[in-house]
């Protein structure tokens, strides 16, 4: 009987987990046409800016890409799932380093 509740248990909160992850989707993606992964390969070139405690200001490229991103997509990765070597608060930073007329993403 364990072992049947452990299944359901595991079960309901992945359920759970990725319909938050489409409401996120849903709510911060409205104007966003780029997928969670294509959006993240764009900003690429900002890698070395965002990873945890750099002090690294980002590059020009890093901020084309921003720019050609679009802050809808920004904040899409921002509340999206944890991406390794990424610090989020650092990338929500981006648009006020790169000096792009960005709203502020709501971090949920």
């Amino acid at each position: 009987m364990k072992v049947f509740s452990y299944r359901a248990f595991s079960l309901v909160w992945f359920l759970v987990f990725m319909v938050a992850l489409v409401v996120v989707a849903q709510v911060d993606s409205t104007s966003c046409t780029s997928t969670f992964f294509s959006a993240l390969v764009q900003l690429i070139p900002c890698r070395a800016a965002v990873a945890p405690f750099s002090p690294i200001p980002p590059s020009e490229s890093c901020c084309n890409a921003l720019r050609a991103l679009g802050q809808p997509c920004l904040c899409v990765l921002v509340n999206g799932p944890p991406i390794s070597g990424v610090d989020r608060n650092m990338a929500s930073q981006l648009p006020e380093k790169c000096t792009t007329n960005f709203e502020p993403c709501v971090i949920i």
